[in-house]
């Protein structure tokens, strides 16, 4: 069951929350829900070198918050600000020319990048693509996500390993991964590595821990030691 769900999906009513929160209605929602998905691919493939691992979006009728969270948020910033005015410019131009749309850009850095999926697969997929052996880089990966303090990593990649005329899949598993625990904290994220043998598949699963609501300060504790 847990390789037919993605694990945040599964736990949304539990210890996730959105990655959007607007409300648009039955004749914008669709409009405002491609908005998103546009803006977040945009993003990712925009700042790709800065380690992007979530992008919150709030947003109301003319107003858009962009919220960054990326392991590098220098390379976002950029000198005096100026790479967030020209994000914010690009976003404009490519999605809501010719719309009264305020967009505010905001960044914030990861603070244990080697606890976030994404960032992990995004740093394996560099690897690859500069042609280094996959096994070491899996095995490098998996050593710095335990360091961190998870509880459990499961590194998966799949595709013409090596330049191999069959594909095929390969994987390290350290610790354990939950996947049918609605407490645990599992992060997760699919990242493509373009090489010149064609795609591979990179899938991160990252235990950090179990979750436990505080009913009465609305807060989630995390349990990760």
């Amino acid at each position: 069951m847990g390789h037919k769900i993605h694990p945040k999906l599964f736990r949304l009513s539990t210890i996730y929350q959105w990655d959007s929160k607007w409300f648009g209605g039955k004749k914008n929602f669709i409009a405002q829900l491609q908005d998103d998905v546009h803006v977040r691919d945009f993003l990712k493939k925009e700042l790709r070198e800065a380690g992007v691992d979530l992008i919150e979006i709030d947003r109301n009728a003319n107003k858009m918050t962009v919220t960054i969270h990326a392991a590098k948020p220098g390379v976002v910033i950029g000198r005096s600000g100026a790479g967030i005015e020209e994000l914010r410019k690009k976003i404009l131009k490519a999605f809501f020319r010719g719309k009264r749309m305020n967009i505010i850009v905001n960044v914030q850095e990861v603070a244990q990048p080697a606890l976030s999926a994404r960032v992990v697969g995004l740093q394996i997929a560099q690897d690859l693509e500069r042609r280094l052996p996959f096994r070491r880089s899996m095995k490098m990966a998996s050593e710095r996500v335990m360091k961190a303090g998870a509880k459990g990593v499961k590194i998966m990649i799949g595709g013409r390993l090596n330049g191999a005329d069959i594909a095929r899949t390969e994987q390290v598993l350290n610790g354990s991964i939950p996947l049918h625990n609605l407490r645990a904290d599992i992060n997760f994220a699919r990242i493509r590595a373009n090489t010149i043998f064609g795609v591979i598949g990179i899938k991160v699963w990252i235990y950090r821990g179990e979750v436990f609501d505080d009913s009465k300060s609305g807060h989630a504790i995390t349990n990760a030691k």
